[in-house]
């Protein structure tokens, strides 16, 4: 297994997500009740054109658990979103979208609305309607901490099975305080889809890392995961397999 098992596309988008969701929660984390996992449950992001920018903003958005609003009158735009799993709903009006936005920021839940409209359309109808979006794209994003290494994991086979269980030694590893960082662990996986199925992506402090690196090789180790793991730290690729002869 290389390097070369993520394929960079993937890897982009997976960092494009990320860097929106941390501008996200960065705004989350702001709110005095939020300190220990940021959320946006109940806000309403209005994302604009369904664009590859716009499609890392809504599954952004629905990591960090805002309802979400978009706009294309692209056919295959719509479809390819739906395909991946961008958006959950393509609707035909901004009616039809309020309706579901509602009823999900009541419940706090993350969703995706696309109206089937260019993008002016829609804005000029919002404001017709006085529907105001809490949330616009981020104008910028929180500079990285110095300390932030970037962390990448994959397995040799069967990532359904063996990602999850590096995710939680991963998640074992965070502190309380990194609550941003258990959310878009805990959460990505899941709205990140099929095109980031076979690995994960995470920013954290070095002594995190070295951490997660250690509980790794023991896991491996021990037989716990029976699998090689392929773990990348700013580049640095660190293959972890069971020694052939492995003490009982």
């Amino acid at each position: 297994m290389t390097l070369n098992a993520i394929p960079s596309a993937a890897l982009d988008f997976a960092l494009e997500v990320e860097r929106q969701c941390t501008a996200l929660l960065h705004t989350a984390a702001a709110q005095p009740d939020q300190q220990h996992e940021p959320s946006l449950g109940g806000k309403l992001l209005y994302a604009g054109e369904l664009t590859s920018q716009g499609r890392a903003l809504l599954v952004a958005a629905n990591i960090a658990g805002s309802a979400s609003l978009c706009a294309s009158a692209d056919p295959a735009a719509q479809k390819q979103a739906i395909r991946d799993g961008v958006i959950d709903f393509l609707v035909n009006s901004l009616d039809e979208a309020v309706r579901i936005l509602k009823n999900e920021i009541r419940k706090r839940e993350a969703v995706a609305v696309c109206v089937a409209i260019a993008p002016e359309s829609v804005e000029r109808e919002m404001r017709e309607r006085g529907v105001q979006p809490d949330l616009l794209p981020p104008a910028e994003i929180p500079p990285a901490q110095t300390n932030q290494a970037l962390v990448t994991w994959t397995v040799a086979s069967a990532p359904a099975l063996w990602l999850p269980r590096l995710d939680a030694i991963a998640l074992d590893c965070l502190k309380a305080e990194d609550g941003a960082a258990r959310r878009w662990l805990r959460l990505a996986p899941r709205y990140l889809g099929r095109m980031t199925q076979n690995f994960r992506v995470l920013h954290c402090p070095q002594e995190i890392v070295d951490e997660f690196v250690s509980r790794s090789k023991i896991a491996v180790d021990h037989g716990e995961i029976t699998v090689e793991v392929e773990i990348t730290v700013d580049g640095d690729r660190i293959a972890i397999s069971r020694p052939a002869n492995p003490a009982v």
